[in-house]
This record gives structure tokens, sequence and C-alpha cells, in this order.
């Protein structure tokens, strides 16, 4: 049986839940194992590389890999490299060291096109506070950069705050309530992950204001149910479970001696009230993608 030594963020992001769960389907159909390496605290670099450290001598035959930090990572995917254990990315693309194969989206793509979606929705005027996830992350750079040239074609949208959120729920509903008690007026909330969207929308219920439309990335079920309730506008669709999937299935083609794709990206989705019944599915029942249609369109 293959083993599959798969890295994550966190605990606490459902989106991270979800791709443990996909790798551990895939690999479950595809006669393989996985063994999960996540931080007990949130994105701690120190963990995730004494992780590896004791990974390596447990030599699992290919790394599932979403780094804590883009740069802070390197040493330790080299220190893979060196112990001749194939990476897989998912999600973040990595920046150094070598990996085999990345399955993700393109974040500055789906960025812009939920930026627009928020802007739309306000008549392309008004004030925008941004919630933004870790700097480390490459896909929270990669949104921003998104969100910053939708502003840039947007005149009349002032960009009021940047406000970190962490990527968590926990974060942004702390900073958020912070952003409440103070005197910042905004019109609405352009946020980098759906976990601070409903952190955002957590704070505005506990003082009692009136909430402003919201916006998320990556369409988990508390998403789904905040789109029907009507507190949150739309998400996009930026998959980790099906990142995890593909990277996993990735993985274990590899070890057979198949040839793999250097890239496999999923389509940009945006997830509103009138299309979300497609993703009104918990994790566990959502359909695992299918290698061959995805590869074949990457």
């Amino acid at each position: 049986m293959k083993t599959l030594a798969m890295f994550t963020k966190n605990r606490e992001n459902p989106a991270y839940a979800a791709a443990r769960l996909g790798a551990d389907r895939v690999a479950a159909r595809l006669g393989a194992r996985v063994t999960h390496y996540v931080p007990v605290v949130p994105d701690s670099v120190a963990e995730q590389q004494a992780f590896v450290d004791q990974a390596i001598t447990t030599k699992p035959d290919a790394v599932l890999f979403v780094a804590t930090d883009a740069e802070a990572m390197v040493p330790s995917i080299q220190k893979l490299n060196a112990a001749r254990i194939p990476v897989f990315s998912f999600v973040n693309r990595l920046v150094g060291g070598e990996w085999v194969s990345h399955a993700g989206s393109d974040d500055i793509a789906l960025a812009k096109k939920i930026a627009n979606y928020l802007f739309l929705n306000i008549r392309n005027k008004g004030r925008v506070l941004v919630l933004e996830g870790t700097p480390g992350s490459m896909s929270g750079r990669d949104r921003m950069s998104g969100f910053a040239a939708e502003f840039a074609a947007h005149a009349r949208i002032t960009r009021v705050s940047d406000v970190s959120g962490e990527f968590l729920q926990s974060a942004a509903r702390r900073e958020m309530a912070r952003v409440l008690a103070s005197s910042v007026a905004f019109d609405a909330i352009l946020a980098a992950n759906d976990a601070m969207a409903l952190g955002a929308i957590d704070a505005f219920e506990a003082v009692g204001k009136p909430l402003v439309p919201v916006v998320g990335v990556n369409a988990v079920p508390d998403a789904i149910a905040a789109i029907k309730s009507g507190k949150l506008l739309a998400t996009a669709s930026f998959d980790a479970m099906k990142m995890a999937c593909l990277a996993a299935e990735a993985a274990v083609r590899y070890l057979r001696g198949e040839q793999v794709p250097r890239e496999i990206m999923l389509p940009v989705e945006i997830v509103d009230r009138a299309n979300c019944a497609a993703w009104d599915l918990p994790f566990e029942a959502r359909a695992l993608p299918a290698w061959d249609a995805i590869v074949e369109r990457t």
C-alpha cells in the first residue's frame, strides 16, 4: 500500500478539513493511505518544519503539501527533495524546491471576479473594506493582487481599509468587532475567504448592526448556508477538497509509473443564490473530481 504524507496549514479553516477528507477518500479508492500533519497553532511555520523532519524519518512514498509560509518552507521542501520523496502541491504554489505536480486554481482571476461581483452589487460606487489572509500565503498574495486590479478599474469604489483576518473565522470575528467599534465607515466587505466572511457576519450579529453586502471565497458548506439565508451575497468556488483529491490521485498515478500534468487547474466559478444548489452538500457527499475530464481540460 502506498503511503502519502499530507501537510495542511491549520485545524480551523474548513477548506483544509475538506482537503484532508478529499485526500482520504481518493486514497481509499486507489488503495493508498494518508498520514496527516496539521499544526496545532494555526499556520505555524515551526510546527510544519518539525513535521517535515518527522515525516522524512517515516519515509512516505510521496508528500501532498500546502505551505504555511511560501518562502519559509522552501528549505523543508528541499529536505524532501534530498530524501527523494516526490512532492505534490495543492492550493498554494510552492516558490522553491522541486515538485512533480500542482493542483490549484487561478487566484488572481478568481479574486477579480468576486470583487467585480461585489462592486456591481453596490452599483460600482461606495466604500469597501477588505479582509485579507496571512501574508505568507501565495493564495493570499494573489487574491490581494486580483482585488487591487479591480479597485484600480473602478474609480468610484473606495478601498477603505485592509483588515487582517488570517484566513480564520475567529480572527476575522475579533478584528471586525474592533472595526465596528471604531469610526471606520464602509458599505461592503470583500473577504479573501469564506471563513473570514463568516467571521465578519458573526461580528455584525454580535452587536446587532445591519449587515452590509459580504462576499467570500471557497464555497464551503457554511458559506452556502449563509448564501441561502441571505447573509452572504456570494462566494467564489476555490475548491480545496477537489484540489487535494487531484493532488492525491496525481501522486498515486505517478507512483504507479504514469505521467501526470505539471499543473492541474480548476475553473473559476461564482456561487450565489441563483446557482448554489449545486454546492449545497456536505463535503462527505460532494462528488470526487473526475480525473480524466479535468486533466483533458488542463
